[in-house]
């Protein structure tokens, strides 16, 4: 067998499992915090968080079909594992930068939420001491 089929092997056998454990740990973990940035609304949370998802699966074996040639032909079993290690680098990289990048605009939307309402908050009229609630007042 050509050693350039056995890193393309190799490879594939270590991407696509290592994105379904990501993205299964991501949204088991990232539901409570989905559910958070949605004020506790568990349907919208669970929705998004399988959209979310979904989308994780798409961008990632994407890149990883698109990565899986190589332009130098391997022809070493150590050919065979620098050509693996710079795949797996790679993915693994575009799965770390795609959970920062989810991070990032759920907090914004959570931030953002949370600024509404300090600004209902601010428009409210501060509550007014009854007299006497607090003694007699001084003259």
């Amino acid at each position: 067998m050509d050693m350039t089929v056995v890193a393309y092997i190799a490879y594939l056998l270590v991407a696509v499992p290592l994105t379904v454990w990501v993205a299964r740990t991501l949204g088991t973990n990232g539901f409570h915090f989905i559910k958070d940035v949605f004020d506790g609304d568990e349907q919208l949370a669970q929705a998004v968080n399988r959209l979310l998802q979904v989308g994780f699966y798409l961008l990632n074996f994407g890149f990883v079909a698109l990565w899986l040639r190589t332009g130098d032909e391997v022809g070493t079993a150590r050919g065979v594992f620098e050509t693996v290690a710079v795949k797996i680098g790679a993915v693994l990289l575009v799965l770390g930068v795609l959970h920062v990048l989810n991070v990032v605009v759920l907090n914004g939307f959570r931030k953002r939420g949370r600024v509404v309402d300090a600004r209902a908050l601010g428009a409210m009229e501060p509550p007014q001491p009854r007299p006497g609630q607090y003694g007699p007042q001084p003259q």
